[in-house]
C-alpha cells in the first residue's frame, strides 16, 4: 500500500519507459488463526491447491529465468522468486549458498540505451553510499548485455501497510519513522546526491518485526552532484501528489525538491490524507504550485501545533524558506521525541487511508466499467506528464516560471 505510485518521467530518452521499482514485498507474513470446525477441511483444501498451483507457476518461472542467468551469479546465488519485473528489469529472491542469506537480484537488460541509462544511475548512488537507512548494494556482476545488482532484501513491507495493520499510530511514532528518513536524506544530500522520488512506498521496513529499520529504495530518477556542478537540475520528473511547486513551475531547482516529498510524507504520516489531492492533474497541480493545504478533519484537531509547524516549515513554497532535512532534524518536535503525544491517532489514519482507497477504486471501476478490488488505487494514479503539457498549464493559468 502507500499513497503514490506513478511517475513524471525524465524527458527522453526515459519517456515511455518504466522502470521496476525495489522489491516491494516478498511471501506474505501470516499469522495463524482459527477456522469453524465446519469450513476448516474446506479452507485447508482450497487454500491447498492455491498453494500448489502457485509453487507450480513459482517453479516454471524459477526455471526460465535461471536458465538465462549469468552462470557466475547462479554459481554463488540459489535463484527462489521472481518477485518484480519492469519495461527492461526483474527482480528475483535469491538465497546465497552455504549462508542461506536472503538477498534481491535486480537483473537490468543493458542491450538498449534506456535501460544502461536507468542502470548507470542507481549504480551511481548505491555504489556511494552506506547508511543504515538507505538500501545496500552488495555486489554487481556485470555482462555484455545486462547486469545484476545483489541488493538488501526488504521483508516487512512498505511503511503505510505497517501503519494499516499496526493497531496504534502515534505522534511519537511519526517521530520515530521520520528520524530515521531525515538521517538517510541529510546523508544522501551531503554527498550531492537528490533522490527525486521520496513517498512512502519507497519506504520499507527491513524486516517484520516492530523493532525493524526503515530503508530508502528506488534510486531510479536520483541526481548526482558531479565535480564542479552547482547544484542545480532541470529535469522535470517525480511523483505528481508529492512533486515540488518549482519543479511543476519549470524552474532549476536543489534537492530541496526532497524536503518538500518528506512534508508530503510527514502531512499522510499523521492524518492518512495527502495534502495535495485531486484528480484532475490540472487543479492538482495548481493545488501544489499555490501550496494549498489545510489541516481540516479527523485527526487534525488531536494533532499537536508543534507537529503542524513542522509540516509548515517544510510545504514552503519557496525553496529557500523551506526546512531543509538536517534542519528538520533540529525541530523542536523531532529532538523532543520522548516528549511526543502517545494519543493513538491511528483509527482516524486508517480510516482515511482506507476511504482514499475505496474512492480511487470507485472511479476506476466507473471509467473501466468494472469493479474494482484492489486496493492498490492508495497509491499515486499511472500518470505522465510531459513538458509541453506543464507549459501550456503555466500559460493557462498565467504563472511566470
Amino acid at each position: 500500500m502507500g499513497c503514490g505510485y506513478s511517475k513524471i518521467l525524465p524527458e527522453p530518452p526515459f519517456e515511455g519507459k518504466k522502470d521496476v521499482q525495489y522489491v516491494k514485498s516478498v511471501d506474505p507474513y501470516l499469522k495463524k488463526g482459527k477456522a469453524s470446525p465446519g469450513s476448516k477441511q474446506a479452507f485447508l483444501n482450497s487454500e491447498t491447491e492455491k498453494e500448489k498451483l502457485a509453487s507450480a507457476n513459482n517453479n516454471k518461472a524459477v526455471a526460465k529465468y535461471r536458465a538465462k542467468v549469468d552462470p557466475r551469479v547462479v554459481a554463488k546465488y540459489d535463484i527462489k522468486a521472481l518477485i518484480g519485473r519492469g519495461s527492461f528489469s526483474k527482480v528475483v529472491r535469491v538465497e546465497r549458498k552455504g549462508s542461506k542469506q536472503p538477498y534481491a537480484i535486480k537483473m537490468i537488460d543493458v542491450k538498449e540505451k534506456e535501460g544502461r541509462d536507468v542502470c548507470d544511475s542507481e549504480l551511481r548512488v548505491l555504489r556511494r553510499v552506506r547508511h543504515e537507512y538507505i538500501v545496500q548494494l552488495i555486489e554487481v556482476f556485470e555482462a555484455p548485455d545486462k547486469y545484476y545488482m545483489v541488493m538488501e532484501l526488504a521483508t516487512g513491507g512498505e511503511l503505510f501497510d505497517r501503519i494499516i495493520t499496526k493497531g496504534s499510530f502515534s505522534e511519537r511514532d511519526a517521530v520515530k519513522v521520520l528520524q530515521m528518513v531525515l538521517q538517510a536524506v541529510a546523508y544522501l544530500h551531503m554527498l550531492g546526491i537528490t533522490h527525486r522520488d521520496l513517498k512512502p512506498e519507497n519506504l520499507l521496513y527491513y524486516h517484520p518485526g516492530n523493532d525493524s529499520k526503515l530503508l530508502i529504495t528506488d534510486f531510479g530518477l536520483a541526481s548526482t552532484r558531479r565535480s564542479g556542478e552547482d547544484g542545480t537540475m532541470n529535469t522535470t520528473c517525480g511523483t505528481p501528489e508529492y512533486i515540488a511547486p518549482e519543479v511543476l513551475l519549470r524552474k532549476s531547482y536543489t534537492s530541496a525538491v526532497d524536503d518538500w516529498a518528506i512534508g508530503v510524507i510527514t502531512y499522510i504520516l499523521l492524518s492518512g490524507m495527502m495534502p495535495f489531492d485531486d484528480e484532475n492533474k490540472g487543479r492538482l497541480y495548481r493545488m501544489v504550485i499555490n501550496g494549498d493545504y489545510n489541516f481540516n478533519g479527523d485527526p487534525w484537531p488531536q494533532v499537536s501545533q508543534t507537529a503542524k509547524d513542522f509540516v509548515k516549515e517544510l510545504l514552503q513554497v519557496s525553496p529557500e524558506k523551506r526546512l531543509t532535512s538536517d534542519k528538520a532534524l533540529k525541530h523542536p518536535w523531532i529532538i523532543n521525541y520522548s516528549n511526543q503525544s502517545s494519543k493513538n491517532l491511528h483509527r482516524s489514519i486508517s480510516q482515511n487511508l482506507l476511504k482514499r482507497a475505496s474512492s480511487r477504486n470507485s472511479n476506476k471501476s466507473a471509467q473501466s466499467g468494472r469493479s474494482s478490488k484492489s486496493n492498490r488505487s492508495l497509491r499515486s494514479q499511472h500518470r505522465k506528464v510531459k513538458a509541453k503539457e506543464l507549459d501550456d498549464l503555466l500559460k493557462k493559468y498565467n504563472y511566470k516560471p
